[in-house]
């Protein structure tokens, strides 16, 4: 069963079915966990790693709730929508600006995941505000 799936069939959505939007989702929910895992292994690092775990927690959080909030979609709260996706792009480029700056592999996957998590929910947004002005 696939996420995209679950949101089609979604009584309420039917037409209004938006194919980036569950791109969206799909990829919150990975960076939600890619961003747990790497604060984690982080955690087992040399170093001070303080800012890069605080970052990355954020970010699975923030990513978190957005997939949440994006795959309810009975009365459809767009403007929320849209606002969490703002959010999660912002939580993705602080995490993945700050992973960029080490050296390791959990960190580089991190910051991969976060940047196309990014780059999806900005597809999402623009494609919800271009159906809005349709």
């Amino acid at each position: 069963m696939s996420i995209k799936e679950m949101i089609s069939e979604h009584p309420q959505v039917g037409a209004d079915y938006n194919e980036q939007l569950a791109e969206a989702v799909k990829h919150a929910m990975y960076c939600a966990a890619i961003c747990n895992s790497c604060a984690d292994a982080c955690l087992a690092e040399e170093g001070d790693m303080r800012d890069c775990i605080r970052d990355c927690l954020d970010c699975s959080d923030v990513c978190t709730a957005t997939y949440r909030i994006a795959t309810r979609r009975t009365s459809g709260n767009v403007g929320l929508i849209e606002q969490m996706l703002r959010t999660c792009i912002m939580a993705c480029e602080i995490c993945e600006d700050e992973c960029k700056k080490h050296d390791n592999d959990h960190c580089r996957r991190c910051a991969q995941m976060c940047r196309e998590c990014a780059d999806d929910c900005l597809k999402a947004l623009n494609g919800m505000q271009q159906q809005q002005h349709a």
